[in-house]
């Protein structure tokens, strides 16, 4: 992520503040390609000259103000709806339950029963709760007894919607133990500070091949928060597949705000799932949809809708879409208790990716990466950065630049993107493709846009990949007709 430094003081706020002035009212070709070259996209710039411009006299507060409200505009366009929930129903927490069909098991219908059938736990059993709400104060409950992979123990409503579970307390589930799956829960954080709901699910240690299907989970600050252990397990082979993940406000909190926070743990994959509206107000006020960091391996980020602003829209702070290295990892939380590397061999594949104030996707310190498919629509692009972070880039389709920074290396495949400078203009190449994305509507506005030859494996929204650029051929395909 770029961010101005506030370092050279007034000369580099003349600087930028003329390039984007002149960028944005005059569309000065020259100054055009001078702001490419900085890399600053206009909605980066934008927060940066009403900061600087502010505690002046009332001449340059207006003019930084409508410089700032200008150059946002030509960028990112007016005020949106509300998107995310209605754009592609075929992705996150659907109406058909997961694991239809299953035997009932052990029905529990108050929160100390449930608290007491996850204590002694046997492999094979599947605990039911009765519809209703439950709700928790204190301390997490403990997975820590294994089931097996042809024996999982399994937590689960009957229907989605029928079950709700409330957290007033850090952690909800502690899983420490190896194969439990959670199915079809609607959970809430309920804390009265933002810091103190930490984690839905956190997935540490022995708490191999977890998964988590079917679920609509809101207001934490990491939704699934996963790492290893002191004694060096690890809880690798994870699956979070078909939830929704969404935050209702604003997190008033420093702590990592990342719905799905994964470090040191390998071949987790990532799927289907929506994840959106994950904002953080304190701090450094960076946040991610999901990154994988802390020297794991192999973890896969496929067909996902992350739509980092929705009903959060216009926020201070930067949002990220998706990682492989995050923010970096203390050394003594790697995998490696080096760090060498924060990811090694991760993919990032169909997924789109909308409505970010910077990056749609940003590798750090990520080797032998895998960046293909995607689409990013309303963000800054894409950036590789470190000569430890080395990717495969092929096949997206880029509101924005693909960047290298600070040595990253690129291996550029058939990508189509969008030059820095353009936005200045108000002009982009690549959101027009689509007939309202801004609005949430992801139809062709004309053909699609075709590549040479077809690849194997699924689009966002489950269909059979064709010939086109990005996450999907039809987004009609998202969308099925309900009865």
């Amino acid at each position: 992520m770029k961010q101005v430094k506030g370092r050279s003081g007034g000369r580099t706020v003349r600087r930028l503040l003329g390039a984007g002035v002149v960028l944005a009212l005059a569309g000065g070709i020259g100054a055009a390609f001078a702001v490419d070259h900085l890399g600053l996209a206009p909605r980066s710039l934008a927060p940066y000259i009403e900061k600087r411009s502010s505690g002046h006299n009332p001449t340059i507060v207006g003019l930084g103000r409508f410089a700032g409200t200008t150059l946002m505009r030509l960028d990112r366009g007016g005020p949106v709806p509300a998107l995310a929930q209605g754009l592609a129903p075929a992705l996150g927490v659907q109406a058909r339950p997961a694991g239809a069909g299953r035997p009932g098991g052990r029905l529990v219908g108050t929160p100390d029963e449930l608290r007491a059938a996850i204590g002694d736990a046997q492999a094979g059993e599947v605990i039911t709760l009765l519809p209703g709400t439950y709700r928790f104060n204190g301390r997490a409950i403990d997975a820590n007894r294994p089931g097996r992979q042809d024996a999982p123990i399994v937590v689960r409503a009957v229907q989605p919607g029928s079950v709700r579970i409330e957290f007033d307390q850090v952690e909800g589930f502690r899983v420490s133990a190896p194969w439990w799956r959670f199915e079809n829960l609607e959970i809430h954080g309920v804390c009265g500070g933002d810091t103190y709901c930490e984690h839905a699910f956190h997935v540490v240690g022995m708490g191999q091949h977890f998964a988590a299907v079917n679920n609509a989970i809101a207001d934490f600050n990491a939704h699934f928060k996963i790492n290893g252990n002191d004694d060096g397990s690890y809880p690798d082979d994870g699956l979070v597949e078909s939830n929704t993940l969404y935050n209702t406000h604003a997190r008033r909190t420093a702590n990592p705000v990342v719905p799905i926070d994964l470090v040191a743990a390998s071949r987790w994959t990532i799927r289907a799932n929506v994840i959106k509206d994950f904002v953080k107000l304190e701090g450094n006020q960076v946040s991610y949809g999901g990154f994988a960091k802390g020297a794991g391996s192999a973890n896969l980020f496929e067909r996902n809708l992350v739509w980092c602003e929705d009903k959060l829209r216009g926020q201070p702070g930067q949002r990220v879409g998706l990682s492989l290295g995050g923010g970096g990892t203390g050394p003594q939380w790697c995998r490696d208790r080096k760090c060498i590397t924060e990811q090694q061999g991760g993919i990032i594949r169909a997924n789109l990716i909308a409505a970010c104030s910077d990056v749609g996707i940003y590798l750090n310190s990520a080797a032998d990466s895998r960046v293909e498919d995607n689409t990013l629509v309303d963000m800054t692009g894409i950036d590789v950065r470190f000569a430890t972070s080395s990717a495969r880039l092929d096949g997206n389709l880029v509101d924005g630049p693909i960047r290298s920074r600070d040595g990253g290396l690129l291996h550029l495949g058939d990508n189509r993107t969008t030059a820095v400078w353009q936005a200045y203009l108000g002009r982009h190449p690549v959101r027009s493709l689509f007939r309202a994305p801004l609005d949430g509507d992801f139809a062709w506005r004309g053909d699609a846009p075709q590549r040479p030859g077809s690849r194997d494996g699924m689009d966002l929204c489950g269909a059979a990949r064709g010939s086109v650029y990005g996450a999907f051929d039809d987004i009609k395909a998202c969308q099925p007709s309900r009865p």
